[in-house]
Order: C-alpha cells, then sequence, then structure tokens
C-alpha cells in the first residue's frame, strides 16, 4: 500500500510529508521533534514540527485513525473544546518493507498542559477544584452536543489557564461516539467511568508524593460526579413562572451566561388559565448568537449585544400569534425576526435622539435599553415594558451621561 496523508488543509500535506513516516515513532531523530511535556497515552505520542505547525502525532492502527479523525473533525463542526485534527497518515512502511501503524495528526493547543505536568509542584486544593470545575463543564459540552466520550478522565484532557480558572479540552476521541441525543444511562455510564479514572489517576500522584496531602482522591473523583450534576440541572431544567415575570426569565439567563454558556434559543410555553409561563432553554457554547443574528435579522454585531438581542426576539417570537414552531403554517424565524427589526429594533433605537447616542451604534443603543427594562424591571417586579423603559432612559440616564471624549490628534513626532 502505498503512504496516504489526508488532511484537512491544502497546504499540509506538503509540509508534512518532510517528516520521516518510515521509521517508528519512537525512533524518530530529534531534530524533527519538539520537546513538551506529555500527558500518560496507550500510544506512542510525539510533538513535531512540520513548517510552521507544531503538530501531536499519535501511533495508532488505521481504523481507529480515521474514526478518531472523523470524530474530532464533528466536535470542531458543532464548536466542542477539543484539538484540531490535521490529517491521518496510512501505509507506512519501513525500510525493510514491513507495514507500520498508521498515524493520528492534531495540532498542538497552545499553552495547554498535560495534568502531570501541572503536579511538578504540589498542587493546592483551591486549584485541584478549579480543575473539576473545567473537567464537568466539559463533559456537560459533549453530552449537551450528543457525545459520549467513553474514557474522560485527566489524562485524555488539556487544561488552559483562563483569567484565573482553567479551560478544559478534549484530547482524546479514541472511544466517543457521536449521537443525536445521548439517554440518561449513556451519561451516567460517562460520568462513573470519570469518577473511577479520576481517583485512579489521583491515587497514582498520592503515591509518587505529588498530591497535596489534604486532597482525598476518592472525595474528588466523587466530586466531578456532584459538579456535573449541578450543572446538568441548572443547564437542563424546566422553570414555571408567574405570567408577567418575564425578568425572571432574564435572570436564569443571566445564570448560564455567567456559568459560561449561551442560551441559542427558549421553548416558552403559556399555561391554559395564563397564570404562568414555563421556560425551557436551550443551551450553546459562545459565539453562536453573533452567527445566528447576522443569518436572522442582517445586524452585525459584537458576541454580547448578539446574544442579548436575541434573547429579546425569542422571548419577542413567542408572543406573536402566528408564532408555531413545526407548524408549516406558522410564519418562520426568519420572517418573524425581519418583523422584530421592523416594528421593534429600529423604532426603539430611532427614539432615542441623535444628539443623545454619543457614539453608541444602535445595536449597543438596544442593548442598554434592554438593559435599563431589566433593571427597572426588577425593581418594580413586575415587567414594566420597554416603552416606559426607553423614556426612562431618555429622560435620567442619557442626560447624565458624559459625552465620549474625542480622538486625540495623531503625531508623527517622537520625545
Amino acid at each position: 500500500m502505498a503512504l496516504q496523508i489526508s488532511a484537512t488543509n491544502p497546504e499540509h500535506p506538503a509540509l508534512l510529508l518532510e517528516l520521516p513516516w518510515h521509521l517508528p515513532l519512537e525512533e524518530w531523530p530529534q531534530h524533527h521533534l519538539v520537546p513538551l511535556p506529555r500527558g500518560i497515552s496507550r500510544h506512542v505520542v510525539r510533538y513535531a514540527r512540520a513548517g510552521d505547525e507544531v503538530v501531536a502525532v499519535k501511533e495508532l492502527a488505521e481504523r481507529p485513525a480515521l474514526r478518531e479523525y472523523e470524530l474530532l473533525r464533528d466536535l470542531d463542526r458543532i464548536g466542542i473544546p477539543a484539538v484540531d485534527a490535521l490529517g491521518v497518515v496510512t501505509g507506512r512502511l519501513d525500510e525493510a518493507g514491513e507495514p507500520l501503524e498508521s498515524v493520528l495528526i492534531t495540532r498542538h493547543l497552545g499553552g495547554s498542559m498535560p495534568y502531570r505536568s501541572m503536579f511538578e509542584t504540589t498542587m493546592r486544593p483551591a486549584t485541584m477544584h478549579r480543575l473539576m470545575d473545567a473537567l464537568a463543564v466539559l463533559l456537560v459540552r459533549l453530552h449537551l452536543a450528543g457525545f459520549a466520550w467513553g474514557d474522560c478522565s485527566l489524562s485524555n484532557t488539556l487544561f488552559r489557564r483562563d483569567a484565573g480558572a482553567y479551560a478544559a479540552y478534549l484530547v482524546d476521541a479514541e472511544t466517543g461516539d457521536l449521537h443525536a441525543r445521548l439517554s440518561s444511562g449513556q451519561r451516567e455510564y460517562d460520568l462513573d467511568l470519570a469518577r473511577v479514572n479520576i481517583s485512579g489517576e489521583l491515587l497514582d500522584l498520592e503515591a509518587s508524593g505529588a498530591l497535596h496531602p489534604s486532597v482525598d482522591p476518592i472525595d474528588f473523583g466523587n466530586e466531578i460526579c456532584s459538579r456535573y450534576h449541578r450543572l446538568w440541572k441548572e443547564l437542563t431544567r424546566r422553570s414555571v413562572y408567574p405570567a408577567g415575570k418575564y425578568h425572571y426569565i432574564e435572570r436564569r439567563i443571566r445564570r448560564l451566561n455567567d456559568l459560561g454558556f449561551d442560551v441559542a434559543e427558549m421553548q416558552i410555553e403559556h399555561a391554559d388559565n395564563g397564570d404562568t409561563v414555563t421556560f425551557v432553554p436551550k443551551v450553546v457554547d459562545a459565539g453562536h448568537h453573533q452567527r445566528q443574528l447576522l443569518r436572522l435579522t442582517g445586524l452585525d454585531t459584537e458576541e454580547n449585544q448578539a446574544r442579548r438581542l436575541l434573547n429579546d426576539l425569542e422571548s419577542w417570537m413567542a408572543t406573536q400569534d402566528d408564532y408555531a414552531p413545526g407548524d408549516p403554517l406558522g410564519a418562520r424565524p426568519e420572517v418573524l425576526a425581519h418583523r422584530w427589526v421592523r416594528e421593534v429594533f429600529r423604532p426603539t433605537v430611532r427614539a432615542v435622539p441623535l444628539e443623545l447616542r454619543g457614539s453608541m451604534d444602535p445595536a449597543e443603543i438596544y442593548h442598554q435599553l434592554l438593559e435599563h427594562r431589566w433593571y427597572l424591571s426588577e425593581r418594580a417586579q413586575h415587567d414594566i415594558g420597554l416603552d416606559t423603559a426607553v423614556k426612562d432612559y431618555i429622560d435620567n440616564v442619557l442626560p447624565t451621561t458624559p459625552p465620549p471624549l474625542p480622538p486625540k490628534p495623531h503625531n508623527d513626532t517622537t520625545d
């Protein structure tokens, strides 16, 4: 069989050809390798340089290599934090013509560390808790996307520092499966594997003297379960609110945002007697809303603005008589979105006098008005409506807001 390189980027095959595929990975010369810390793996893994890229090369059989390559590409398409799959090399032969195992090639995740490297100095318990938080968030994200990991562990995860916390990335998808939706049994099986694996890894660290004496490996293995369940419940539970208390829905959305998740869409059901509203959020990773708002309305905004505007759009659509998701006779979301722009967004923005807008663009003005309505509704303990919020904002907020500073004049001279 001839050497074959399947790659995601047309430029990669030429760069990857420079690597010594005729040698087993354990025998690669040092000048091809990059000395980066590696985690424990059942396969031989090396970091190598391919042009300007640093890549991780993992040696394994052809079928699992191709399968993991496709799974990692699927995870990338749905926005899951995981390493980027760059290619697969099959048909390798050594100098004697004997077959060698295939390899999977992924991009090195800059700034990331395997968990063992993080324990080279004794890690404080508070840092350990943040590590468990990051892994719980990753596992929840995978399960929301329908991905059963099959081998969740510290060894199969890379961690990056993130403003005092940690972000976790899946690095090994070999045992995974992608489904339309996971059952409770599939999720609990994944979680039980995580508990056993993490406890075992921490017991191993304890035996080597690398674990803080106050850290109990069994307790921390159980902790991933409790953190996962708390997060899953917050992300997926149905909430029932009194009718008219729409700011309660916004409060729930803010809690989800604080956890690092966005609400892609909302299912809002009104009770027959009109006394209560049932709210079910659909949660996605950050970065979704900017594209979604642009597609629906043509408004090109920043991500936080898009999230806020989409939340308002979803709430407004749920109040329209012709909004019937799944009903072919109902108005499509695109039709309703353009009606919202025409009947709600533009008139609201135009209500703010030009001389009071300063440097705020229309999306930022609308965002500020929605924020003001939320604060007034919280204070009044009922939804005050957008018109009242706009009037109060114009009368009491904008006149006291200092105008933006003028730009500094350009100066070509240096001191």
